[in-house]
């Protein structure tokens, strides 16, 4: 009855990005906390989480 018009779709250009970033930032804190230090933790989480999400965007990209 309700079909998920998406169902099948490709990820909209940067969704990767959004979801590494997220991700990135949730296990910085956690890295920050441990270290004693909440905004260096932050930063290094978010700036990997960038790189997870650029290289999950090429990965997709290259399978279409």
């Amino acid at each position: 009855m309700d079909e998920n018009p998406n169902k099948g779709s490709k990820p909209q250009p940067g969704s990767m990005m959004g979801a590494g970033i997220a991700i990135g930032t949730g296990a910085g804190v956690a890295l920050g906390l441990v270290l004693g230090n909440l905004a260096l933790g932050i930063a290094m989480g978010a700036g990997i989480g960038v790189a997870i999400g650029a290289a999950l965007d090429q990965q997709s990209k290259q399978k279409d």
